[in-house]
């Protein structure tokens, strides 16, 4: 009868600490690599808004060649996928998904009309936090700018 090797009766796994000791150090890579992680995210929404304004923008441009003039702050920026009763030469929709795009954050864009800071319109996002001012991710992103 053939005699079991030594090594196949104590064939050895991962011990305890061993894995402590890699869990560790798992842990101690997501402490370190998740908030730069969380940062760009932060980073990016913030240029999807700028990016989304400046579109905006330029739809508003096309909508005040067709019809001679911005659309006022009541008819808003869903003047640009629905023709407003007041705008006779209306050729749109001026976006391309044909309807108007929520920020990064889920809540609609902000328009005025005439523009309180020097332009002819105000187009602006008031961040994550959904209130006037803010840093980082908070910040308002502005047509202004």
């Amino acid at each position: 009868m053939h005699k079991p090797s030594r090594q196949k009766r104590f064939q050895r796994g991962f011990t305890l600490i061993e894995l402590l000791v890699v869990l560790a150090i798992i842990g101690l890579l997501a402490g370190l690599v998740g908030p730069q992680v969380i940062k760009h995210l932060g980073e990016s929404k913030t240029k999807t808004a700028r990016l989304q304004i400046e579109e905006l923008s330029s739809a508003l441009d096309m909508y005040r060649l067709d019809v001679g003039r911005y659309p006022p702050t009541d008819e808003g920026l869903a003047a640009l996928v629905e023709q407003p009763a007041s705008a006779k030469f209306w050729n749109g929709p001026y976006l391309r998904k044909k309807k108007v795009p929520l920020d990064p954050w889920n809540n609609p864009f902000h328009y005025v009309a005439p523009g309180q800071h020097g332009g002819k319109f105000d187009v602006f996002s008031l961040g994550s936090d959904g209130a006037e001012g803010g840093d980082g991710e908070d910040q308002d992103i502005v047509s202004w700018e």
